[in-house]
């Protein structure tokens, strides 16, 4: 198993320019001062709502940073420039938090777009999606909640399961991954009703829906143990991506102001534990289990490989995967990547306008998450450093 130094900068930032250096020095930062970040999240989305002009700055500094483009041809370089390392992109059409029936018709037919793309292009193996932007937010609440539904409300139901169903099957067809995003608690028991449904259907030896598990969570480490009960019982692969979670905020104000307890662990401490434990508990079930560890957390990625070495599994291991968010933590996935295991990079692509909900809630994870926005920049700045010789 050959070892993997993730300070190797000059590994890391080998696709990147001197000048795109010096872009994201500057753009992480600023990004270092939650106080910016907050501010210039809000005078972001006031210009888009009153239609200023600004989707040119956007796209020019944060939108450039994390996103491919605002079609599939645009993000076409950046999609190549990572297959030359090796490193498989998730191609996510970035639009979420829709209401309507068209809205949800018109992102279905984006995803079966991109799922067209995907199967003509070898570094792209997986796309991505939220389930709230082809299902309401509503309706996923009340399914979660475990309330009656109406005859209406039944009807809307399966039609999104519908709207999932061809994605999914269309997928199974072409050799492409799924990967469900996790979204808010009060949503997800639907979201994993969905999830589960689809990968009884679809994933016969191979992982082609593929459910995301938060373990910032109290009880999905239990969930994760229930997923491959439940692939046992049902004759399929339990194919699953662990992340940490992305709405720590907004799920603990949420409990305040409702006053139930906080569905997230109390100290970090507990999530890396939870986070960990998860891993080891797939990687110690492989072959039943696929599992994509989608983190930025270098210990995490360290513990995959010595999981991996300690079970005899070759870096490349079909059923073994790594994710991290494209426009951060090069040092881990192009480490991993010269290394030989396998790796993807979530690319988010879609109109400037439509993607911002992504694009804020992507650098309010960065600044809550302790020292992320510092280790990014030291990164840079070290390669920077090396650069000048």
């Amino acid at each position: 198993m050959p070892q993997v130094d993730f300070s190797d900068t000059q590994i890391a930032f080998a696709d990147k320019s001197d000048a795109a250096l010096k872009r994201s020095n500057l753009l992480f930062s600023l990004m270092n001062y939650p106080i910016l970040v907050k501010i210039g999240t809000r005078l972001a989305t006031l210009a888009l709502q009153l239609r200023l002009p600004v989707e040119g700055l956007v796209k020019a500094t944060i939108y450039r940073q994390f996103c491919g483009g605002e079609n599939i041809e645009e993000a076409r370089s950046v999609i190549d420039k990572l297959g030359e390392s090796n490193i498989k992109t998730i191609l996510d059409y970035g639009v979420e938090g829709k209401e309507s029936e068209a809205d949800f018709d018109r992102t279905a037919a984006y995803l079966s777009q991109t799922l067209e793309y995907a199967k003509e292009d070898e570094d792209i193996h997986i796309i991505s999606t939220k389930l709230s932007g082809l299902f309401r937010f509503g309706l996923l609440e009340k399914v979660s909640s475990g309330a009656a539904l109406t005859n209406v409300e039944k009807e809307e139901y399966e039609r999104g399961k519908a709207r999932v169903g061809r994605i999914c099957k269309a997928a199974f067809e072409s050799g492409i991954g799924v990967h469900v995003d996790a979204e808010h608690s009060w949503i997800q028991g639907a979201i994993d009703e969905v999830a589960w449904e689809m990968s009884r259907q679809y994933n016969k030896g191979v992982p082609t829906v593929i459910n995301a598990v938060q373990l910032y969570r109290k009880g999905r480490l239990q969930f994760l143990k229930d997923s491959l009960q439940h692939a046992r019982d049902n004759g399929y692969l339990c194919a699953v991506k662990l992340v940490r979670g992305a709405y720590m905020e907004k799920e603990r104000s949420r409990a305040h102001a409702m006053g139930y307890p906080s569905p997230i662990h109390e100290s970090l401490e507990e999530t890396h534990r939870a986070y960990n434990e998860g891993l080891q508990f797939c990687i110690e079930h492989i072959g039943e289990v696929y599992v994509c560890n989608a983190t930025h957390n270098e210990e995490s990625c360290r513990l995959q490989t010595e999981l991996m070495e300690s079970k005899g599994l070759s870096p490349g291991h079909p059923m073994v995967a790594t994710a991290q968010l494209y426009g951060m933590s090069d040092n881990l996935s192009y480490n991993m990547a010269k290394a030989g295991f396998n790796v993807e990079k979530y690319l988010p692509y879609g109109p400037v306008r439509e993607v911002l909900p992504y694009l804020i809630r992507r650098t309010q994870e960065n600044t809550s998450v302790e020292g992320q926005m510092s280790r990014e920049l030291n990164l840079i700045r070290k390669e920077l450093r090396r650069r000048r010789g």
